[in-house]
């Protein structure tokens, strides 16, 4: 299913942590049991590839987030994992409220 988009929806959800991100896209992403649950491992789930089989049936990861809790603004934390997004082979896309 080359040449698409993974498009994984998290509006509407609760994430004040960076383990409550992790709840949030372990299946729709099909994150195994053993994935690391930190940002080196989503860093190489989403750039190298190779451990998430759904991940990898994508060219472009696309995360929707709310603008608020983790990526409200000042969570070092939610900036972190931001970061690590490339704005090509995969987005992060935070939406302001309203």
């Amino acid at each position: 299913m080359k040449d698409s988009e993974l498009t994984v929806d998290l509006r509407g959800r609760r994430m004040e942590t960076l383990r409550d991100f992790w709840d949030a896209v372990a299946e729709p992403c099909g994150l195994p049991e053993w994935f690391g649950r930190n940002l080196d491992a989503w860093s190489d789930t989403i750039h190298a590839r190779g451990i998430s089989d759904v991940i990898d049936m994508y060219d472009v990861l696309v995360v929707h987030v709310d603008q608020s809790g983790l990526f409200g603004g000042d969570q070092p934390e939610g900036s972190s994992l931001a970061g690590i997004f490339d704005g090509v082979q995969n987005r992060l896309v935070v939406h302001s409220p309203g």
